[in-house]
């Protein structure tokens, strides 16, 4: 992609690039001087004369650097080409219409009940489009062999996504929840569905689609030693079909096991059915497994279910050793069968025409786990059988910059309510089990987001309460700031969860990665049974772009606390783990290449290294939205 430079910004990195750029394409640039000129007036020759300063000396002028690169790259010899391929100096338009509406709105309910008589779908190519300038068309050499070697998502495909179909009645919602799930896949950038208005009739409407395309194929190289390195092979739209497969192959790896392998495939279907197929193996982890199934991806979805079964064959720690003592590791081989099913119910509108966004949802679980080999008898052979209840309602909102670099993003809001009851059949007798989930979110461009979310679950045998958890989170992200080109948030997480009974020998919880210091590395397994992380986080997101990949800057602090006792009020007592960071993100929003976030983090105690120093790298954002979907009922999940 072209490197675009807004010609108001001002940044040490494109000083850098333009003053290399000007040193090597100014004596072409400069146009020849007229033989003969006018006498200047005196007043001006005295006050230019005050003015004129050493040539070395004389200020970086920016804007003619830019003005004469601009200049440059209309040229039609081979530099000039060369020039224009990297560089683009045409306007970004972003649309701003509508981000501050929530998707699940009322614009087009004057078409509510209407026939659908014709879906136009429009699969924009990967590069040089724009979803928001029908205008842009791929203009240089590396624009042109992107799409010659990218395969765009068929139409096929985006017809198996939306919520109506020709000569079916147009529900309510289903125009806004079909553009919020062609924008939820992995493949596109960008989705508009629109309604022509033009073309209507009372009775009946016709509905355009377009779709702007990531370059879904990608390979990677990362070198981290010498002797070690991981090799990276996806495609996230195979053939165009929306197939998704990624392989992930490390070697030189310091563990027993020198290399290890990660990978899966992924086959949609219609009405939202996926199958997949999934393998990983390394040091002391490996697994496999298939399922088929779908959610509740859209609010009119009535049913959802799904299959699957896995395989394991661990390693883990079987005790808690005094300081400086190695730990001990026991075989823990195990399989799975797990499946489910769900309904969701409607609940009944008083506004004609527009559909209560609340449902009720129930469904059903049964999962068995068989155990071939056991760290400790605290694993034993079991099956479980649940039933969910709950009340959900769920809301989108439109905005830019949040986790991407200025597409359009889909923030979720609602409120949720869920009661989950089983039955535990194991080895040493019957357990109940009971769960208690609740969470509230609200958005506003003007105060930002904050969620609220708590859950409480325990197993019970009699009147013995055993291996009880409570969780609790708040998620709280700033509106949008703005100076100049650079926009900026803040985010602040809270996060707790306390174990209650918990049983010896049974896997506790860590505080290094996303479960509290991002890039912490100890200096010893730290584990306990209790923990609070509180995590900090600003992003800038500058107008740079170097080859399409947008720059965000990135400053983080951490801290979290974790204890082993019993005593739930002994958590705050202990001295928490603490990091600092900063770091660059980097993103190709036309890539379908996970984003890179080059960091350097000071830790000042239990950090491996001696100096409290790690400069790390990281694919995955740290923060995530709950979607305020449920429908398979589980157990909460202590790690």
């Amino acid at each position: 992609m072209p490197l675009s430079f807004p010609l108001t910004a001002v940044c040490l990195f494109r000083h850098c690039c333009l003053l290399l750029l000007a040193g090597l394409l100014a004596i072409p640039a400069v146009a020849q001087e007229p033989t003969a000129k006018p006498a200047p007036d005196s007043a001006r020759a005295r006050a230019a004369t005050a003015l004129k300063r050493d040539s070395l000396r004389r200020r970086f002028d920016e804007e003619k650097i830019l003005t004469g690169l601009k200049a440059y790259t209309k040229r039609k010899t081979i530099a000039g080409k060369v020039a224009s391929a990297i560089f683009d100096f045409r306007e970004r338009r972003e649309e701003q219409a509508g981000l501050d509406a929530g998707l699940l709105d009322r614009q087009y309910d004057q078409h509510n009940f209407k026939i659908v008589r014709s879906i136009d779908i429009k699969p924009l190519d990967a590069f040089g489009y724009s979803i928001t300038d029908t205008t842009r068309v791929p203009r240089n050499i590396v624009e042109k062999g992107g799409n010659l070697i990218h395969m765009t998502t068929s139409r096929a495909r985006i017809r198996q996504i939306l919520l109506f179909r020709v000569g079916q009645e147009l529900d309510p919602q289903d125009l806004a929840e079909s553009e919020r799930l062609l924008r939820s896949t992995a493949y596109l950038v960008d989705a508009r569905v629109l309604v022509n208005e033009k073309t209507s009739t009372d009775d009946s409407v016709d509905i355009q689609i377009v779709t702007k395309d990531l370059f879904s194929l990608g390979v990677s190289y990362q070198l981290r030693d010498v002797g070690a390195g991981i090799f990276n092979i996806h495609d996230e739209n195979f053939l165009g079909q929306g197939h998704q497969m990624r392989g992930i192959y490390e070697y030189g790896r310091r563990d027993p096991q020198p290399w290890a392998f990660n990978g899966f495939y992924v086959m949609p279907f219609r009405k939202f059915v996926n199958a997949q197929i999934r393998y990983r193996d390394e040091y002391q982890y490996q697994t496999g497994g298939v399922s088929v199934g779908r959610d509740f991806v859209s609010v009119n979805t009535h049913y959802a279910g799904a299959v699957s079964f896995d395989v394991f064959n661990r390693e883990v720690p079987i005790n808690s050793p005094p300081p400086g003592e190695p730990y001990k590791f026991g075989a823990l081989r195990y399989s799975t069968a797990d499946a489910w099913v769900g309904r969701a119910f409607q609940l009944k509108s008083y506004d004609l025409g527009y559909e209560n966004p609340g449902r009720i949802i129930v469904s059903g679980r049964f999962i068995h786990t068989a155990y071939t080999a056991r760290a400790t008898p605290a694993y034993t052979n079991y099956s479980v059988a649940l039933a969910t209840v709950g009340y959900t309602v769920r809301r989108y909102y439109k905005d830019k910059y949040l986790y991407g670099f200025g597409r359009t993003e889909d923030i979720p809001t609602g409120t949720l309510f869920s009661l989950t009851s089983g039955i535990d059949f194991n080895e040493t007798g019957l357990r109940r089990y009971v769960g208690v989930q609740a969470a509230a979110a609200s958005f506003s461009r003007q105060r930002g987001f904050l969620y609220l979310g708590a859950e409480f679950s325990s197993f019970i045998r009699g009147s013995d309460w055993q291996q009880g958890v409570l969780k609790a989170q708040v998620l709280y992200f700033t509106r949008l700031f703005h100076t100049g080109n650079y926009q900026w948030r803040h985010f602040l997480w809270n996060r707790a969860t306390l174990g209650y009974r918990r049983q010896p020998g049974e896997q506790q919880l860590f505080i290094e990665g996303d479960r509290g210091l991002r890039g912490f590395r100890p200096t010893e397994l730290l584990q306990g049974t209790s923990r609070y992380v509180v995590n900090y986080e600003t992003n800038v997101f500058t107008p740079v772009s170097l080859l399409g990949f947008r720059l965000a800057g990135i400053a983080f602090v951490d801290a979290a606390w974790i204890t082993d006792s019993p005593r739930q009020s002994q958590l705050m007592r202990e001295t928490p783990y603490t990091g600092f960071g900063l770091g660059l993100r980097f993103r190709n929003e036309y890539i379908a290449i996970p984003t890179i976030q080059l960091l350097l983090g000071y830790y000042p105690r239990g950090q491996l290294t001696n100096n409290g120093l790690r400069i790390f790298q990281s694919n995955s954002l740290y923060y995530g939205f709950s979607d305020f979907s449920f429908g398979q009922p589980g157990v909460s999940q202590f790690q």
